[in-house]
């Protein structure tokens, strides 16, 4: 087994603290950013709007995965602390919300550039998005969180902060996942960048939330009143996604509309 206990602080200044987590965030939206401009020269779309889209998903799912928290997880307490929502830094954000707010971000986007239709916009962002899920997934193992259940496999991780118990490394599953998905999307893209309006976001949306389903099943709930529920707030919430995964990739294959390019 593996003992974990790193430090999640990466460096102190005064009463700024950079985390592994931070970084580990900020890195994925940073190569997608780079991947984005390779698939803009690649399709002659407007390179220099790219700053103006990144500042929308940076917003987008921030706001969007700390409102999913909220609403999800723990509402009875943020009602009676509302300043505590713009707490970000405490921690508190969940992945659905996070989507949805990144599904708000390349709305208004696209209604702002008229060049980036909204399909177009959601089949090549589903490729670097894969990306940096892998990398935050990577920052939750930095801080010890959303551990696995109890294991006795022999990469089991023992998380010292939390206790001395081996468990899955439930984090590494998870962005391993992701991982393959960003390798399996950019090899599709690849080989033909006018596939199906719909197939590469699809795709995403199946893989993410289908593993996200599978995978709760080894981690432990993240917050009491999920305790014996069949499915935790996780898999019930990963389950709209998978199905409009379904319907897109299934429209993408049969209607066989050209892309939009």
């Amino acid at each position: 087994m593996i003992h974990w206990n790193i430090n999640p602080i990466v460096l102190e200044l005064g009463p700024i603290q950079v985390r592994w987590y931070g970084l580990c965030f900020l890195a994925g939206f940073l190569i997608g950013f780079h991947f984005m401009k390779w698939v803009c020269k690649r399709e002659g779309k407007p390179i220099e709007a790219l700053d103006s889209l990144l500042t929308y998903l940076i917003v987008g799912t921030i706001i969007g995965a700390r409102l999913g928290h909220v609403i999800f997880y723990d509402p009875a307490y943020y009602s009676q602390h509302l300043f505590e929502i713009l707490e970000v830094w405490k921690g508190g954000l969940a992945s659905h919300g996070g989507t949805v707010g990144v599904f708000v971000a390349l709305w208004m986007f696209s209604r702002k550039n008229k060049e980036f239709p909204i399909a177009w916009l959601f089949d090549r962002i589903a490729i670097p998005v894969a990306l940096c899920a892998s990398f935050i997934r990577l920052g939750n193992l930095a801080n010890s969180e959303i551990i696995g259940k109890p294991a006795q496999v022999p990469w089991a991780f023992v998380f010292e902060k939390v206790d001395q118990v081996p468990r899955h490394p439930t984090q590494i599953y998870e962005s391993l996942a992701y991982l393959v998905l960003f390798f399996v999307l950019w090899a599709i893209y690849a080989r033909n960048p006018k596939r199906a309006p719909g197939l590469l976001f699809g795709i995403s949306m199946i893989w993410i939330y289908g593993a996200r389903i599978l995978l709760e099943y080894l981690k432990e709930n993240q917050e009491p009143f999920e305790n014996g529920m069949i499915m935790n707030m996780g898999q019930i919430l990963s389950i709209p996604f998978v199905i409009l995964g379904v319907v897109l990739v299934a429209r993408a294959i049969f209607v066989r509309k050209p892309a939009t390019v």
